[in-house]
């Protein structure tokens, strides 16, 4: 369907015959021819001498080119456009925050990967790539937390970017501690600015919160009712001795927004919490309001330049022909 976009444009069509009309006629002076005898002339004639003064008359061809430039630009500005019939086009989309531990214990070699010993850092950016890849549709930001918390990439859709940057990311860059409130405080402050009802966090960690500026169990009562919902992943097993692990604290967590306690002790435990964590169900919506536009304006635009410029050469032609004639004469 062919639209103008801005069609109250037409209304200034009016306006260079509105100039014609209402502007006096353009002025010009002329040299005139000396005579001696011009004072014996006057005084013979008995007139009063006046300034000479030479109105320059309208050249038709000029004026109905010109006209014609000024519509095309009108019709520029008025934005042509073809429009497309309305498209229902249905997303699928969340916001997801994972708040990953980076204190100094995640640099702890006690994971085995592929019969290596890795840290445990590696290990969940290792499990975390693929957790990514399955994420094409939602919007994903990183919050990294030690001593504070950082926010590392906002809400966002473009998942290789979030891929890149986790993997810029070291043990230790945000402090020693482990401030799992300052970590959930930080999410739901983006949460709150944003208008999307589905928030899920996800909590990672291998410790006990330490150093928060806010206790995480009232940051999780905070974040409920903003309607967050928060899956905690403890990383480990604390019986095992070789981690400090607070899965008291986690699970309370959770239970205070209505998600779910995770524990990982291996690889596998690690990708089956996000596996299970990809089973939630997604928000689908339709968005109605998008229908395909195809901008037009270049056409008349372009076609103004070219009467335009057809125009000047024509008057300079012109010119050109009644100076050899001249001299020729």
């Amino acid at each position: 369907m062919f639209e103008w976009a801005y069609i109250w444009v037409f209304w200034l069509a009016p306006l260079p015959i509105l100039v014609i009309f209402l502007l006096p006629p353009v002025k010009k002076r002329r040299n005139a021819l000396a005579a001696p005898f011009f004072n014996r002339l006057v005084e013979a004639s008995g007139q009063e001498p006046r300034k000479g003064i030479g109105i320059a008359r309208r050249q038709i061809p000029s004026f109905i080119a010109l006209l014609l430039v000024w519509l095309l630009m009108l019709a520029s500005l008025a934005s042509p456009q073809l429009v497309g019939e309305p498209e229902e086009r249905i997303k699928t989309t969340r916001n997801m925050m994972i708040a990953v531990d980076i204190s100094g214990s995640m640099a702890t070699r006690d994971w085995i990967i592929d019969n290596k010993r890795v840290s445990r850092w590696e290990a969940v950016k290792f499990v975390m790539d693929e957790f990514i890849e399955q994420r094409e549709g939602d919007r994903m930001g990183l919050i990294f937390f030690g001593t504070q918390a950082y926010l590392q990439v906002p809400f966002t859709t473009d998942l290789k970017m979030v891929f890149n940057l986790l993997h810029e990311v070291e043990v230790g860059m945000a402090g020693q501690k482990t401030a799992m409130g300052n970590a959930i405080g930080r999410s739901v402050e983006l949460f709150e600015a944003d208008s999307v009802d589905k928030k899920v966090l996800i909590l990672l960690t291998d410790g006990v919160d330490s150093g928060s500026e806010i206790n995480p169990i009232q940051a999780a009562r905070t974040a409920a009712l903003d309607s967050v919902l928060i899956y905690t992943i403890g990383m480990g097993d604390p019986n095992a001795g070789l981690f400090d692990l607070d899965e008291r604290t986690l699970r309370q967590i959770a239970s205070e927004t209505g998600g779910k306690y995770f524990r990982a002790i291996d690889r596998e435990q690690l990708e089956g919490v996000y596996a299970e964590i990809n089973m939630l169900e997604p928000i689908e919506y339709e968005d109605e309001s998008y229908r395909p536009v195809k901008l037009l304006y270049f056409w008349p635009l372009s076609a103004a330049f070219i009467v335009a410029i057809l125009h000047q050469l024509t008057l300079g032609l012109i010119t050109l022909f009644r100076k050899v004639r001249w001299k020729n004469s």
